[in-house]
């Protein structure tokens, strides 16, 4: 059986814009084995528009000695966009049309983790196709940059668990309520 589990870097005060001008003080052993799990547990990944493309636009030509490099353009890929049609990085696959229909039918078989792609994070989220989000909070207010939360359905949430990293980030694992 599949799934779809979300992960992403965010601050407290929201903003999962732009991680790398923020997130790498923060990054640890900690973090490094659960971003670790989350990839290796993903038999897919599922990009937004945006997220593919600054991927597809460093992922093919990075360090081909570090084992995330071969991982990241080795695994299966599915961008969920209404204006790519042709995806140039390697094992990728376009979900348009009746994109709730067609990643519920990939989902009861294949596991899928996104990175990043708030826009989609939110969009599943409302549609209730997430299994799992997980937040990595890290303790700094970025003041400016896109927000993974804006204005939108209420999606109520279940804590399933909550660890604190010895640099004060906080890993916060999320499911939808039972209903």
């Amino acid at each position: 059986m599949g799934s779809i589990t979300c992960g992403l870097f965010i601050s407290l005060d929201g903003v999962i814009e732009s991680p790398e001008n923020w997130h790498f003080d923060y990054f640890n052993d900690e973090m490094g084995a659960v971003v670790g799990a989350m990839m290796s547990q993903a038999e897919a990944t599922l990009l937004g528009r945006q997220t593919y493309d600054e991927f597809a636009a460093y992922w093919p030509g990075a360090d081909p000695t570090d084992p995330i490099t071969a991982q990241m353009n080795g695994a299966r890929k599915y961008v969920v966009s209404t204006t790519l049609s042709d995806p140039t990085w390697q094992n990728s696959t376009v979900i348009n049309g009746d994109v709730r229909a067609e990643l519920t039918a990939l989902k009861r078989t294949t596991r899928l983790g996104t990175t990043g792609s708030a826009t989609l994070v939110r969009w599943l989220l409302e549609e209730g196709l997430v299994d799992e989000l997980h937040l990595l909070v890290h303790p700094v207010v970025v003041g400016k940059g896109r927000k993974l939360f804006t204005d939108g359905a209420k999606v109520p949430l279940t804590l399933r668990s909550a660890t604190t990293f010895t640099t004060g980030v906080v890993h916060l694992v999320y499911a939808p309520v039972a209903g």
